[in-house]
């Protein structure tokens, strides 16, 4: 028997909506050790990956939605690459030297640390 088609309403289904105080006792009964958020979420007729999100704004981990449409505003993105200042003078060489392996064949570029930036543009390019 499928019971998915006669709890559906008719027409468009809205969204629900909890209240503060629903999230805040379903949130704290997941707090304690070994509970399975699954179970709970189960048990309140709510989706694990929804109660899991309030789990983890509760400890702070995820930013709380921002209310009245407006758009969540991102983290920003840490760069791809972020250069770091060596001292020259411990080093026992003047040349960058990089070995890639593949299983039938080597290939190392030697390359002065002088003209490092040139060095990393070529790297980035050829790995892109």
């Amino acid at each position: 028997m499928n019971t998915i088609e006669q709890e559906a309403p008719a027409g468009r289904r809205r969204r629900r909506r909890y209240s503060r105080e629903f999230k805040a006792q379903v949130v704290a009964a997941c707090q304690g050790p070994g509970v399975s958020i699954a179970a709970i979420a189960l048990h309140h007729k709510l989706n694990a990956n929804l109660l899991r999100r309030w789990v983890d704004q509760a400890e702070g981990n995820v930013p709380a939605p921002i209310v009245g449409g407006a758009v969540a505003v991102q983290p920003a993105a840490m760069p791809a690459f972020v250069p770091v200042p060596l001292e020259t003078r411990n080093l026992r060489s003047t040349e960058i030297r990089i070995e890639v392996r593949r299983p039938d064949q080597s290939i190392t570029v030697s390359w002065p640390t002088s003209e490092a930036a040139q060095c990393v543009a070529w790297l980035r390019e050829w790995l892109a």
